[in-house]
């Protein structure tokens, strides 16, 4: 079988030219397919068993294993496809070209999170499958950016992968074993209108409004005295009043008002138990307001927090492998869905977060090759026994 690939920029470069854009917004979301398939082709010529799980009519997750199929006891390296939306007239170079300067690669995915793909199929094909004693799942997954649907369904459908994942999400090559989690929320309150002239003719939505935030800033007051972790660099849960749209005009009373906030959970808290605490809060604050309805609603599902002990296994290995101890930080991935499956997951990849979601995204190219060298690192040590290999000599190398 012909082993070859391009070279490492040229699969980052044929990544970042095949548009797969995700957005809750259907005038920016495009399909992830090519990239899929792209990816498929390259892991099927090493000889990976590829298989294409549809999420959506024009969605796909990938899952590409290498060794023993019905053995889960092995490594997952983990990522999305889809990127954000760019700002056009923002960026100095097509986002959808690479563009090599300044030792830095530019590009949409760049550093969120495609070229990890290149990197990883790098890594791979410098070694045997002959050498695997565990087998190595590498996953892609759809919508991270908006829905995380292609999370989602996996663990919905209890899909089986392995004991240890690694998303390669970009934190500068640093473990990250958690995160918090994200609510936004949608209180929706309805009045009726009349005459400014005459208050009695009418109910106030934007005064009701006006007692419900106040009960909102309360609550958030009390989550922050209760939660606490000095972890994270914001070492206490966050509550946003984000928008607020309401009434029409300064001489007629609001009849309608609706505010979105966002809430970042820490590891431990429950979003389930955050809405039910949410909807016993603020039940009674209109009670004494006649003529005023209120309505709380989610604005999507909500992103778990995520959280791998300090001592589990893959923490500690990519402790000992990057010189670094692990983190926590305040932006979501997909972990919390591996996590989900029973894996122990870690967050770690090239690439800093500072540039994702940024004109002018990039890489670094001095990230290339000790990322390389970490995911060949990774492979020997949860997909290598040690017979195979001192029987192989085919232990990968450090740069």
């Amino acid at each position: 079988m012909n082993r070859q690939l391009p070279d490492t920029l040229s699969m980052i470069r044929a990544l970042i030219e095949r548009p797969s854009v995700s957005s809750t917004d259907p005038r920016f979301d495009q399909s992830n397919l090519a990239v899929i398939h792209l990816l498929a082709d390259w892991f099927d010529t090493l000889g990976f068993r590829v298989e294409i799980k549809p999420v959506s009519d024009q969605k796909a997750n990938l899952i590409a294993t290498w060794g023993d199929v019905r053995n889960h006891n092995g490594l997952v390296l983990s990522g999305h496809t889809d990127t954000v939306p760019f700002d056009e007239g923002q960026w100095s170079i097509d986002p959808f070209t690479l563009t090599e300067r300044d030792d830095r690669l530019f590009g949409l995915g760049t550093a969120d999170m495609k070229s990890f793909f290149a990197l990883a199929l790098q890594a791979v094909q410098q070694l045997s499958s002959n050498d695997l004693a565990q087998p190595l799942v590498i996953l892609a997954t759809a919508d991270e950016e908006s829905s995380m649907l292609g999370a989602k369904t996996l663990l919905q459908e209890g899909i089986r992968l392995g004991r240890y994942a690694v998303i390669g999400e970009p934190t500068q090559l640093r473990p990250v074993r958690m995160h918090k989690g994200v609510m936004m929320e949608s209180i929706r309150i309805t009045g009726r209108a009349g005459h400014s002239s005459d208050p009695s003719r009418g109910a106030s939505a934007l005064e009701g409004m006006l007692s419900v935030l106040n009960e909102v800033i309360a609550w958030r007051g009390e989550l922050q005295e209760r939660y606490h972790n000095p972890l994270f660099k914001v070492a206490v849960p966050t509550l946003n009043l984000g928008a607020i749209h309401g009434g029409d005009s300064p001489n007629r009373i609001c009849s309608f008002c609706q505010t979105y906030f966002d809430l970042r959970p820490l590891p431990g808290m429950s979003l389930d138990e955050l809405r039910d605490a949410l909807q016993q809060r603020l039940a009674p604050v209109l009670a004494d307001k006649p003529g005023l309805s209120m309505e709380i609603r989610p604005l999507f599902e909500g992103l778990p927090a995520f959280e791998t002990p300090a001592a589990a296994e893959i923490v500690r290995t990519c402790e000992q492998f990057t010189g670094h101890a692990a983190q926590a930080v305040a932006f979501g991935t997909e972990a919390p869905y591996l996590a989900g499956l029973g894996i122990e997951t870690v967050v770690l990849g090239p690439g800093s977060i500072d540039q994702a979601h940024q004109p002018d995204e990039y890489l670094a190219l001095d990230q290339i090759q000790p990322t390389i060298d970490l995911i060949r690192e990774l492979i020997e040590r949860y997909c290598i026994t040690e017979d195979r290999k001192q029987k192989t000599g085919n232990r990968p190398q450090r740069a």
